[in-house]
């Protein structure tokens, strides 16, 4: 037996002459001897002489045990109300498991294991003594060997617990709900299993090792708009504000519109901050992205938020599941089989940071109904399944507000960061590789205000289909490099600055499917310093934005066959498709690798200092565009085939004998070189109706074959002043001119021109006088 401390000078033998329990007789009952916990808040009562001691001193001495098993086994003569005991470790003295428990007589709580625990089935109940700060070794959980779940529960249950730690490696078997706020789980970067884990339901990507979810009030009332609700408006009508109060949380959802259900451009959790009751307005903490319109109808939910339970530092394998590679379900199905490590649903300020995870099924961090989040430096590499919707997820964020998702990475995913009906939320500094199934991603579902920040992988906003809604408002992406861009679908307000396109491989030597392309919609559309190595689509879906369309400094490759602009073509629709109206200004821009191209029916382009550099043999771009204004910039090696213009209906102008099309070519524009069609600029349509006005430019032809300007049929009005022709020739032997219709060449340098076509002067044609000849 150990030989006790002593303070003061207590005589020992006067001590060990006394009949009552002794703390001599208490540690020879324990087996510790006479150990103390040096240095600790108990110092004093620990170090109390031997001698005979009152019953208040009994009570505030502190004990110690070597284990649990000890602990649970004390004669029943210590367990006095509020006695303290040292619990050196779970198993053994010092294995980490070690607490400080306190014996409550009247508690009648069930023994965890952990935190609670009983001695030989009496009445009465060791209690841990904590600062808030729990740990698995208090449980005898020191390794994935041992199932953590009733560990977790048991913490996470206790509501005077805040942070939750880890110390090994665990294996967890089940899926826990959790309705509760402020707790913060801290795997310590250590590896988290899911050997042995029950089934999920079906179709249940919340079915996580964890998922922290509020829960509703039952308060409930509709509104059917007697006013609209404008874009960026914070007020909201409600059946009765007395019963909103400030700080209180409501879900606040509109009846969908009629092309699916799913078509809500209000779905969201927001936060009361301000109530008018004479007019039965609400102030909330969220501005609408979208303008409600009298007579719709919204519903709102009173929310009791989870609110700020953090998951951090995790590594985590999930379960591998029989896929296969087809698209038959196994039984039990494969989304009952799968895992993934953390779920929030109807959340304010919960995080998810360094979580790296391996072979998940459903999304690493899945949220909806989540306000002001962070998910951080949080990776997913080769998920189990990629193929099937909703699978292979970083994230996947749901009707979610101000979130930020940053310094994450996906390797072989299916989406690093998903938004859904998503406003005010940022994602910077986020890379996938492998990212053919686009690692960022929208659905349509009225996104709006999101930004994209220093990422690379393939993006692709609003294009889930028109269940969604096919629409998306202000998304601003800047420094990104993506494989993909796709943004053609309802999307207003698009931001693109230093965004790139390259070709990508799937494998050595296999390219990817349109890789080294960006598609985007014309409303609001502003790309600045951005290129595609392989093509640019602007098409026109919507008619939303308030702000110019314009593309500057950026540079883009062009591959034979693609579409620069669409055109509209009979049977196609408005939406989606087609640019049928608008105007665009591109400036300081090339197109590089023309070769055939078709350049739509945008209403008017402006192109200032733009450059199309095709190949001599094929460099062509086939003009369904109205309206063309060229100030510098030029054609090198490269012409324009004017084919006709639409108009609105889809009917060729000339039915209408309006002018169909004009281009305008001044600013010190160049034209140089040759190409496939022999002619920089050309009209052969016989029902072409076209206006052609030349200014101080400078066309420079190749050779005598091709063409300044080549006119055959139709009806045409052309004026050329200032202008400098070398080279080459003029076609124009079949023009429409006369009547209405004029040409008017002068002032204007001929340097070996051909100039034989050109139609015997009349009253409506000039082209001979006050021109230089040489």
């Amino acid at each position: 037996m150990n030989q006790e401390q002593h303070k003061g000078t207590t005589d020992a033998a006067a001590a060990g002459q006394d009949k009552a329990i002794s703390r001599r007789h208490v540690l020879r009952t324990l087996g510790i001897g006479g150990a103390m916990l040096a240095g600790s808040a108990f110092a004093s009562k620990l170090a109390m002489a031997d001698a005979p001691p009152s019953n208040a001193e009994k009570a505030g001495r502190v004990l110690q045990v070597a284990s649990v098993a000890e602990l649970t086994s004390m004669p029943p003569g210590l367990l006095k109300d509020g006695q303290h005991v040292v619990v050196n470790g779970y198993n053994n003295s010092g294995d980490g498991g070690g607490k400080l428990v306190r014996w409550n007589a009247a508690s009648t709580k069930a023994d965890n294991g952990g935190t609670v625990h009983s001695v030989n089935g009496m009445s009465g109940r060791f209690e841990v003594v904590h600062n808030g700060v729990a740990d698995f070794r208090w449980f005898g959980v020191f390794g994935s060997t041992q199932n953590a779940d009733a560990a977790l529960d048991a913490m996470a249950g206790d509501l005077t617990i805040h942070r939750i730690e880890a110390h090994s490696d665990l294996n967890f078997t089940k899926r826990h709900v959790y309705h509760r706020s402020n707790l913060e789980v801290d795997f310590h970067n250590h590896t988290v299993t899911t050997e042995g884990m029950e089934l999920n339901t079906l179709d249940n990507p919340f079915g996580a090792v964890m998922f922290f979810q509020g829960t509703a009030t039952g308060a409930t009332q509709t509104v059917t708009l007697t006013e609209d609700i404008l874009e960026y408006s914070d007020m909201f009508q409600v059946a009765d504000a007395s019963a909103f109060r400030i700080g209180s949380w409501w879900h606040a959802g509109i009846l969908a519109n009629a092309g699916g259900k799913a078509q809500k451009e209000l779905d969201y959790m927001i936060m009361v901050t301000e109530v008018f009751p004479a007019t039965n307005h609400v102030r909330f903490n969220y501005k609408s992205g979208w303008q409600l319109a009298a007579g719709r109808q919204i519903t709102y939910k009173e929310i009791r938020p989870a609110v700020r339970c953090h998951v951090r530092n995790m590594n985590f394998i999930g379960i591998p599941v029989p896929v296969n590679g087809t698209s038959v379900r196994p039984t039990p199905e494969w989304d009952q089989i799968g895992s993934n490590p953390v779920a929030y649903e109807y959340a304010v300020e919960c995080d998810a940071t360094g979580i790296n995870a391996t072979k998940v099924f459903w999304p690493v961090v899945m949220r909806r109904y989540n306000t002001h989040f962070l998910t951080e430096r949080c990776t997913l590499i080769n998920p189990e399944e990629r193929d099937w919707g909703g699978t292979g997820y970083l994230t996947q964020q749901i009707n979610v507000l101000y979130g930020h998702v940053k310094d994450c990475n996906t390797s072989n995913a299916r989406h690093l960061n998903d938004f859904t009906c998503a406003a005010y939320c940022m994602v910077e500094n986020c890379h996938g590789d492998g990212d053919e199934y686009g690692p960022f991603v929208t659905h349509g579902q009225y996104e709006h205000d999101l930004t994209y920040i220093g990422n690379s992988g393939l993006l692709s906003f609003a294009n889930s289909g028109t269940f969604w809604g096919d629409s998306a408002k202000r998304v601003t992406v800047k420094k990104h490099i993506a494989s993909r861009i796709v943004a053609n679908k309802r999307l207003t307000d698009l931001t693109l600055e230093d965004c790139h396109a390259v070709v990508t491989y799937t494998k050595p030597g296999t390219k990817m499917s349109n890789s080294g392309s960006i598609w985007v919609n014309m409303d609001g559309l502003q790309m600045r310093g951005c290129t595609a190595q392989e093509m640019i689509t602007i098409s026109k879906g919507s008619s939303r934005g308030k702000r110019k369309n314009i593309i500057d400094s950026c540079s883009f490759g062009m591959m034979n066959g693609y579409e620069l602009a669409r055109p509209i073509r009979a049977g196609t629709t408005q939406v989606g498709f087609t640019p049928s109206n608008g105007e665009l200004t591109i400036l300081n821009t090339e197109f590089t690798n023309v070769e055939e191209i078709n350049l739509g029916s945008i209403n008017k382009l402006t192109l200032i200092n733009t450059w199309f550099k095709g190949l001599p043999v094929s460099g062509k771009v086939k003009v369904g565009t109205r309206e063309i204004i060229m100030q510098g910039g030029g054609l090198i090696n490269c012409g324009f085939l004017f084919t006709g213009a639409w108009d609105k209906a889809g009917d060729v102008n000339n039915a209408k004998n309006t002018p169909d099309q004009s281009i305008t070519i001044d600013g010190g524009a160049v034209f140089s070189g040759t190409n496939g069609e022999k002619a920089f600029l050309k009209s052969v349509d016989p029902g072409n109706v076209i206006t052609w006005s030349f200014g101080d430019c400078t066309s420079t032809a190749a050779d005598a074959h091709t063409a300044h300007f080549h006119i055959e049929g139709g009806s045409h009005k052309l004026k050329a002043m200032r202008s400098r022709f070398q080279g080459g020739k003029y076609v124009v032997s079949n023009a429409g001119f006369g009547g209405s219709n004029y040409m008017f060449i002068t002032s204007v340098i001929e340097e070996g021109v051909n100039r034989s076509s050109l139609p015997a002067e009349t009253a409506e044609i000039k082209h001979s006088a006050g021109n230089l000849t040489i």
